[in-house]
C-alpha cells in the first residue's frame, strides 16, 4: 500500500482534563473535561479508526488482525503501541505502571506499559512528578503509608519540547498546565498510589491499588537521562529522543521541503505544529496540526513541504 493511512481518534473523559484539545488542536471535543485523545490506538477501550482508502471505517486494530502486511509482518496479538494527547488541566494521580510479566499475570494478560513524553506545551513553572526518594521497599512502604508525598515525591519543572522516558516502575504524574503527546506501550493499566484525596461528581474517591503499586515500583528510583540527538537535513531537522526495546521516538521539522524514507516495519507520525503536504510518489495529502497517520510497510521514499512539526515513533 503506498498512502498514508489517516486516523481519527477517540477522546476520554477525565477527572483532571480540561478543553486544550479543541482549542489548541482543533478537534470536535463534547466534554469540558477531555483529558485524553487516543491518536493510534488498535487497544479495545479506545479503537482509532482509518478515515482514508480502501480501510475507510475499519478499526486499527482490525488492520492489526486481518492486514498485517501492512506493518511489515511484525508478530504479536495487539497492535503495539498507543499514541495519546494528554491535556492536563488539574494534576493527575500519583501513579504507576507494571511491566509486561507482571501484567500478563495479573492484568489478564495486557501488556505492561512502558511510556515516553514529548511535552507540546505547558503553563509558566509547571512540574510534573518523576521518581522518588526512598532508598529501600521498607522506606517506600512507610512513606505511603503515613502520607509523606512531599517527601516522598520528586518534582522536576518542565518546558515546552522536554522529553521524558518513562520505564514501567516509575512513579510519575503530569501535573496542572502540561499538554504532551505520549508513546506508549499499547496497555489501559495504571496503578494509582494517590490521588490528592479529589472525589468525582458522585462524591467518591477513586480507587487506589496500594499493594499492586508497591509490587511494581523500582526502588531506588532509575532515571534515564534522555540526550536528544538532533541531525540537520536537507529542509529541515530530525531529533532522535529515544531507541529502546518498546519503541524509537523521532521529532522531525520541516521548514520548505524535506525527503524522508519509511524503511521500517511501520511508521505512527503525529503533526504537533503547523501544516503542509506529504507527497507520495505523484499523490499529494494534505497535513495539518492534529492529524495522525501511519505510514505502512514498504512505502519507501516521500516528501513532506510545509512548515511541520511532527512527533514519530516506531517499534
Amino acid at each position: 500500500m503506498n498512502e498514508p493511512i489517516f486516523l481519527t481518534p477517540v477522546f476520554k473523559e477525565r477527572i483532571w482534563g480540561g478543553v486544550k484539545l479543541g482549542t489548541e488542536f482543533g478537534y470536535d471535543i463534547e466534554s469540558q473535561l477531555t483529558g485524553e485523545c487516543w491518536a493510534v490506538s488498535g487497544h479495545p477501550h479506545g479503537q482509532s479508526m482509518v478515515r482514508n482508502g480502501p480501510y475507510k471505517n475499519r478499526t486499527l486494530g482490525s488492520l492489526w488482525e486481518k492486514n498485517r502486511e501492512l506493518f511489515g509482518n511484525i508478530e504479536g496479538d495487539v497492535f503495539p503501541l498507543l499514541t495519546k494527547i494528554l491535556d492536563a488541566n488539574k494534576d493527575l494521580s500519583i501513579q504507576v505502571h507494571p511491566n509486561d510479566s507482571y501484567a500478563k499475570e495479573h492484568e489478564n494478560g495486557e501488556l505492561g506499559k512502558t511510556e515516553c513524553w514529548y511535552v507540546i506545551d505547558c503553563d509558566e513553572n509547571a512540574e510534573i512528578i518523576f521518581g522518588h526518594s526512598a532508598q529501600t521497599y521498607k522506606e517506600l512502604k512507610e512513606m505511603i503509608e503515613q502520607g509523606e508525598w512531599s517527601r516522598l515525591l520528586k518534582r522536576v519543572k518542565v518546558k515546552p519540547g522536554d522529553f521524558f522516558y518513562v520505564p514501567s516502575g516509575t512513579i510519575h504524574a503530569l501535573c496542572t498546565g502540561v499538554l504532551i503527546l505520549e508513546t506508549q506501550q499499547c496497555s489501559d493499566t495504571t496503578y494509582r498510589v494517590y490521588d490528592y484525596d479529589r472525589v468525582d461528581q458522585n462524591g467518591l474517591k477513586r480507587e487506589l491499588h496500594i499493594n499492586k503499586s508497591l509490587d511494581v515500583i523500582t526502588v531506588p528510583h532509575k532515571s534515564l537521562n534522555v540526550i536528544p540527538l538532533p541531525k540537520e537535513i536537507k529542509g529541515g531537522r530530525i531529533t532522535t529522543f529515544v531507541k529502546e526495546t518498546y519503541f524509537s521516538v523521532y521529532k522531525w521539522e520541516v521548514n520548505t521541503s524535506a525527503t524522508f524514507t519509511q524503511d521500517q516495519s511501520f511508521l505512527i507520525c503525529s503533526v504537533i505544529e503547523g501544516a503542509g503536504e506529504i507527497c507520495i510518489e505523484k499523490d499529494v495529502y494534505a497535513l495539518k496540526k492534529g492529524d495522525h497517520f501511519i505510514l505502512p510497510y514498504g512505502l519507501g521514499n516521500f516528501e513532506l513541504i510545509g512548515n511541520l512539526e511532527l512527533i514519530v515513533s516506531h517499534p
